[in-house]
Order: C-alpha cells, then sequence, then structure tokens
C-alpha cells in the first residue's frame, strides 16, 4: 500500500486538487502561448461568451473567476489590445464596465477549438458519464464551501 492510500480521502483529494490544477495550468500555458495568450486571459473569454446572457461586468467576470476585479481588468486590458475583447461602459450606469467579445474574434476563438477539443477529450478519456456528473456534483460543492469561506 502506497503512502498516498493511507491519507484521508480529504487529504488526498485536496491534494489532488492543486498538482491538477497545476498540471492543467501547465500545459493550458504551453499551448496558449503559441497564440500569444494566457490560460487566465482565455479563461476570461470563455466565461464572457458563455457563461452570461449577455455582456458581463468586469465584477461579475471577476466573481466567477475567483479573481480580483483589478487582475481581471488588467486581462480584459490585454485582451483588448490584441483586438479579442471589448471594454464598454455600461449605458445605465458609467461606473461599470461591461465586457464583449470583439467583432470579427470569432475566426480566433473558432481556430483554437480543434486543438482544446482535442485536449478536452484526452483529458477526459476513459471516464463514464456518471463519474463525471459525480465530479461535477463534488467540485460545486466544494466551490461552494470555498465561497461561504471567503465572508
Amino acid at each position: 500500500m502506497g503512502r498516498d492510500e493511507e491519507m484521508m480521502d480529504t487529504t488526498y483529494i485536496f491534494g489532488a486538487l492543486l498538482v491538477t490544477a497545476n498540471r492543467l495550468d501547465t500545459m493550458l500555458e504551453r499551448e496558449l502561448k503559441k497564440f500569444g495568450l494566457t490560460g487566465k486571459q482565455w479563461m476570461l473569454a470563455v466565461v464572457v461568451q458563455n457563461l452570461f446572457d449577455g455582456p458581463p461586468t468586469i465584477k461579475q467576470a471577476a466573481a466567477v473567476m475567483g479573481s480580483s476585479h483589478q487582475n481581471v481588468k488588467q486581462m480584459a486590458l490585454k485582451l483588448q489590445e490584441k483586438g479579442l475583447l471589448v471594454m464598454e461602459r455600461d449605458g445605465r450606469d458609467g461606473r461599470v464596465t461591461r465586457l464583449r467579445l470583439a467583432e470579427g474574434s470569432e475566426e480566433f476563438w473558432e481556430s483554437t477549438r480543434p486543438r482544446g477539443d482535442r485536449f478536452m477529450s484526452a483529458v477526459f478519456r476513459n471516464l463514464n458519464p456518471e463519474d463525471l456528473a459525480g465530479t461535477r456534483r463534488i467540485l460545486a460543492g466544494i466551490q461552494e464551501n470555498l465561497s461561504s469561506l471567503e465572508l
């Protein structure tokens, strides 16, 4: 029996989450470097495109990403410089900045999709739908617990 088998489940899972996150981040950074992007910039674009019905505010995107307003603003500025994102003042409240993908950036994002799809398939290869659904529930619970710790 290996030492990892002797660990409490919570200790093992906590460590495995950190190692997995680090490995994913390293691989993602390596892949995205070819496009002049960081993993966090890519994640911001994914959040803006997929998690809101309309253009989110910087604050909303930061909350979803578990990041600070200032960090998300800096990522958004970099994506805007690359012509991939637009930062615009809210029509009703000029203090609020909303984020949306730039016109014409769809071609760029579509060009990265095949590689991303292959990577995702490889990461989740041999995992059945029931295990994935269970993992999703567990991760949602952990994220909820983390949110309650931030109060």
